[in-house]
């Protein structure tokens, strides 16, 4: 069973990534527009954290600044090497100008 999580607000929220770190989970949540993605916030390859990496928008792809693998923002899985495992991702949910998540 899931359970949904407030994170912030909209305005919380700016273009591109953010860090969010809620009941033990690292998230890197990104906003496109009015979309909003979130995955795990630890490159697979190495711990390296992807909310510091560039979004290719159109794409919708997130790179780890580290080494360049870049993953799916929907999937979770990667799209260029080094890395070959996927990292978890979260559904989120925008309600009331209120962002939240749903933790596993």
């Amino acid at each position: 069973m899931s359970e949904r999580v407030a994170i912030g607000s909209l305005d919380d929220f700016p273009q591109g990534p953010k860090r969010v770190e809620i009941q033990g989970h690292r998230v890197a949540v990104v906003r496109i527009g009015d979309d909003f993605y979130a995955l795990g916030d630890r490159c697979s390859h190495a711990d390296y954290s992807l909310s510091e990496g560039d979004v290719y928008e159109e794409d919708l792809e997130i790179e780890c600044w580290k080494h360049g693998s870049t993953f799916s923002l929907k999937t979770g899985r990667p799209t260029t090497l080094p890395a070959t495992r996927p990292v978890p991702v979260y559904e989120i949910e925008v309600e009331e100008e209120k962002v939240w998540l749903k933790l596993p």
